[in-house]
C-alpha cells in the first residue's frame, strides 16, 4: 500500500468515531446548559454526579476496547468462528463489569457527604447519581457491539446510532425537565432519566442493527457463554483492564489540575475550564485516530501484513500531527476571541488566553500519546503504556505543575506547563516504544517487550 492508500483507509475508519466523540461532546455541553436553566443547585449537583460518574465509566470504556484489536485481529486472519467467540465472551465480561461499576457507585454514593460539598448539592446529587448510573448496563451492551462492529473496520454504523440517541437526549432533557406534554417536571432527575432512556436506545439499535444485519449473519453472533474459554477471558482481559487504567490516570489529573486551579482562585478555575473545553474538541478528533490506528495495525498483523503495520502506525502518528498543529494554529490566532464566547470577563478571558497558547502545544503532545497508545494496543501492548501514562500525570506532570504553579509562583500557566512536559516526554517515549517494536516485529526479532507472536 502506498503512503496515500493507508491516509484514505485511516481516514475513513476515523472520522466517524470523531463525529461520536463530538456528538457526546456537544450533548454534555446541552446537558450542562439545559440543566443550568433550573438554577447554580441543579448544576452544581449535576456537575458533582458526573465528576464520579465519568471517572467510572471511562473505566468500562477501557474495559470493552479489549474486544477491539482482538477481532481486527482475527478478521484479518478471516476467523469468523473466533470473532463471534470473541464478541460472546466480551459481551459478559462487559456485563459482569457494568455489574461490579455500579455496585462500586452505589458505595461512591453515600462518600459524596465526606467530600466537603455543600449538603443542599449532595442531597439533589444523590440519585441523579444513581439514575445516571443504572445507564452503565446498556451502555456496556453498546460499548460490545460497537468495539466488535469496530474490529470489522465498520465504525460508521455506531456513529449514526450515537448521533441519533444524543438528539433523543436532548429532547427527552426538554420534555423530562420542564413537565412537558403532560409528563411531570422532574428537574435534575429528568436529565438522569433522558441519559438513561437514551442508553437504552443505543444498545438496542446497535444491537438489533448486528444481529438481524445480513451483514453480519455469517459470524453467527450468540447472546450465550456456552463452552466459556478462560485463555479468551483472559486476553480480552489483559487488554481491557490496563486501557481501564490509562483512562482513569488521565481523567483523575484533570480533575486534579481542576482541584489545583481552584486553589489559585475562581478566575484561574475559570479560565482553566473554558481552555480545557475548548483543547477537548481537537483531541476527540486525535482519539477517532487512535481507534482507527489501533484497527488498522491489528488488522494488518492477523493477514501477516507486518511492513504494512508498521507503516499504517507511521501514517496516523503523521495524520495527528498534521491536525493538531492545525489546531495549534487556531488557539494561538484566535486565543482572545474563543474565550468570549464563554465569559465576558476581562480577566478570565485574558488567562483564558495565555493558557491556549499552552494548549496548542499541549494538545499535540496529547494528540500525539493518545495515539500511541491507540497503535500499542493494536499491538496489544497495553501494560508498559500504562506504567508510562501514570508516571507522566502523577510522578511527573502533577507534581512538576505543582512545583511551577506555587513554589515558583507561576500561577495557572505553571500548572500548564507541568502537564504539557509530562506529556510531551510520554508522547515521545510511546513513539520510540512503537518503532521499536513494530520493527523488530517486522524484522522477526525479539522485542524489548518480550511480546511474542500470537496465533
Amino acid at each position: 500500500m502506498t503512503t496515500k492508500d493507508h491516509i484514505n483507509t485511516t481516514f475513513h475508519l476515523a472520522y466517524p468515531v470523531m463525529l461520536s466523540q463530538l456528538g457526546q461532546v456537544s450533548v454534555g455541553v446541552a446537558d450542562s446548559m439545559m440543566v443550568g436553566r433550573l438554577g447554580a443547585l441543579p448544576l452544581a449537583a449535576s456537575s458533582l454526579g458526573n465528576s464520579i460518574f465519568f471517572v467510572i465509566l471511562m473505566f468500562g470504556i477501557g474495559i470493552s476496547m479489549g474486544i477491539t484489536p482482538l477481532v481486527s485481529k482475527a478478521d484479518g486472519k478471516g476467523k469468523t468462528t473466533r470473532i463471534s467467540r470473541l464478541f460472546s465472551h466480551g459481551l459478559w465480561i462487559n456485563i459482569a463489569t457494568s455489574i461490579l461499576l455500579t455496585v462500586a457507585v452505589l458505595g461512591l454514593s453515600q462518600g459524596l457527604y465526606f467530600l466537603d460539598q455543600p449538603e443542599e448539592v449532595v442531597v439533589l446529587a444523590i440519585p441523579y447519581l444513581l439514575i445516571i448510573t443504572a445507564s452503565l448496563l446498556p451502555f456496556m451492551v453498546f460499548q460490545t457491539f460497537k468495539q466488535m462492529a469496530e474490529g470489522l473496520s465498520q465504525t460508521k454504523q455506531a456513529m449514526f446510532i450515537t448521533i441519533f440517541a444524543n438528539l433523543v437526549n436532548v429532547f427527552l432533557n426538554w420534555v423530562l425537565i420542564w413537565g412537558k406534554f403532560g409528563f411531570p417536571q422532574m428537574g435534575l432527575n429528568g436529565a438522569g432519566m433522558a441519559t438513561l432512556i437514551s442508553r437504552v436506545l443505543m444498545a438496542l439499535m446497535m444491537g438489533g442493527y448486528i444481529l438481524l444485519s445480513p451483514r453480519y449473519k455469517k459470524y453467527q453472533f450468540r447472546l450465550s457463554l456456552l463452552g466459556a474459554s478462560f485463555p479468551m477471558i483472559s486476553r480480552i482481559l489483559k487488554i481491557g483492564v490496563p486501557t481501564g487504567f490509562q483512562f482513569i490516570f488521565e481523567v483523575s489529573a484533570f480533575s486534579t489540575a481542576a482541584i489545583m486551579m481552584g486553589w489559585i482562585g475562581v478566575n484561574a478555575l475559570a479560565g482553566h475550564q473554558i481552555a480545557i473545553n475548548l483543547a477537548s474538541i481537537s483531541y476527540m478528533m486525535a482519539t477517532g485516530l487512535a481507534t482507527a490506528g489501533m484497527i488498522r495495525v491489528s488488522n494488518q498483523i492477523g493477514k501477516g501484513n507486518l511492513k504494512a503495520m508498521r507503516e499504517a502506525g507511521m501514517v496516523v502518528f503523521g495524520m495527528v500531527t498534521i491536525f493538531m498543529l492545525g489546531s495549534a494554529v487556531i488557539f494561538f490566532s484566535l486565543r482572545f476571541f474563543l474565550p468570549t464566547l464563554y465569559i465576558g470577563d476581562p480577566e478570565v478571558v485574558a488567562l483564558s488566553a495565555s493558557l491556549l497558547v499552552i494548549a496548542g502545544l499541549f494538545q499535540l503532545s496529547d494528540g500525539l500519546q493518545a495515539v500511541g497508545l491507540g497503535v500499542l494496543r493494536g499491538l496489544e501492548d497495553v501494560k508498559i503504556p500504562t506504567i508510562v501514562t501514570a508516571l507522566a500525570y502523577w510522578v511527573l506532570g502533577l507534581p512538576l505543575g505543582y512545583f511551577l504553579a506555587f513554589n515558583l509562583e507561576m500561577g495557572a500557566v505553571g500548572i500548564w506547563y507541568g502537564l504539557l512536559i509530562g506529556l510531551t516526554i510520554t508522547a515521545g517515549m510511546l513513539f520510540y516504544r512503537f518503532h521499536s517494536l513494530s520493527k523488530n516485529r517486522m524484522q522477526g526479532k525479539p522485542t524489548i517487550s518480550g511480546f511474542t507472536p500470537i496465533s
